[in-house]
């Protein structure tokens, strides 16, 4: 999906100027949503998609009884606060966040301007909630997944590759998620040779992978944070080309011809989020709803790039996906 596309879309509502209250309707609520990293990502305009639905199945109609103002990340934790600025000027009712980086942003700018997070890993650890069941203040949301998930990549990687002996975990240093993914992989990682990989930007991806295909028997392990989605298809062009068998949280990645994932739904904490939208619209209170975790996790296989690493993938894990990509 193009960029004109995609804003014509959202009415207009993406890095447009601000508009005040005075050009809408008195009946229309606002919300601002604060994604990235680009509106021509495929996985950000399915997330995007899969919230409007949700809205729109409860009610929430775009233009309508709503307006929807969206500002980008574009992939750089820089650009983030100054885009978050923009929205919370907008005087929104509820501010939805992403991704993590977004969360801290946003409750950088307003303690009291309700804000809904769609995917978030530790939302306790990360400090934006006060605990799960009873969240406190101006924030709730959905998270991604727990943090023991990060064992289970390493696991069905040495399933899938008995040989390998090294493994590369890519994280994203800069957020408590990244550090904590890693640290779980660490504590599981007897008899494994682990090498953090940062996932700042491609370049430096491309070298550090480079160097750690110098040696024999690697695996490559990706771990979830906004760098892998945006760099994704060159995180799984590189594992291809220096033959190391791969592993990654959400299902794009396998479709998009890397080797497995386990994990969440993608899209299923974007749907949700709509509900706690409606829920605060009507006069709930953000710290009264529990934060809510994923329903369903699901085990995908591409045995296409299985085949092109030489990999004998078990016939009992190959049981054992949700799905077997030919």
């Amino acid at each position: 999906m193009n960029r004109r596309t995609f804003i014509a879309g959202l009415g207009g509502a993406v890095a447009g100027p601000i508009v005040g209250r005075a050009q809408q309707s008195p009946k229309q609520r606002r919300i601002g949503i604060l994604m990235g990293p680009s509106v021509d990502d495929s996985v950000v305009t399915a997330r995007f998609a899969a919230f409007q639905r949700g809205l729109q199945q409860l009610g929430w109609t775009d233009g309508a009884n709503v307006r929807i103002d969206v500002r980008l990340t574009t992939g750089d934790l820089n650009s983030t606060p100054k885009s978050a600025t923009e929205l919370v000027a907008l005087s929104p009712d509820v501010l939805i966040a992403f991704t993590s980086p977004s969360v801290a942003a946003l409750q950088r700018l307003t303690r009291t301007v309700p804000i809904v997070f769609a995917s978030v890993i530790d939302p306790v650890g990360a400090g934006f909630v006060k605990n799960l069941a009873r969240p406190g203040g101006n924030t709730t949301g959905f998270t991604s997944f727990e943090y023991s998930l990060s064992g289970k990549w390493l696991e069905l990687l040495k399933e899938m590759a008995p040989s390998v002996k090294r493994v590369g975990v890519l994280r994203d240093p800069r957020i408590a998620a990244g550090i904590g993914q890693y640290a779980v992989i660490q504590a599981m990682a007897a008899g494994v040779e682990l090498s953090a990989i940062d996932m700042i930007d491609a370049g430096e991806i491309e070298y550090a992978l480079a160097a750690f295909a110098d040696e024999p028997n690697g695996g490559l392990i990706v771990t979830s944070g906004p760098p892998a989605v945006s760099l994704r298809d060159r995180i799984i062009s590189l594992a291809t080309r220096y033959r190391l068998p791969n592993v990654y949280p959400y299902r794009f990645y396998p479709e998009g011809g890397g080797l497995a994932s386990y994990g969440p739904d993608a899209l299923e904490g974007y749907r949700r989020a709509a509900t706690y939208v409606d829920r605060i619209l009507k006069g709930e209170k953000p710290g009264d709803l529990p934060i809510q975790a994923p329903t369903k996790y699901a085990l995908i296989i591409n045995y296409k790039t299985a085949k092109a690493l030489s990999l004998d993938i078990p016939p009992s894990l190959l049981a054992r996906a949700d799905e077997v990509i030919e």
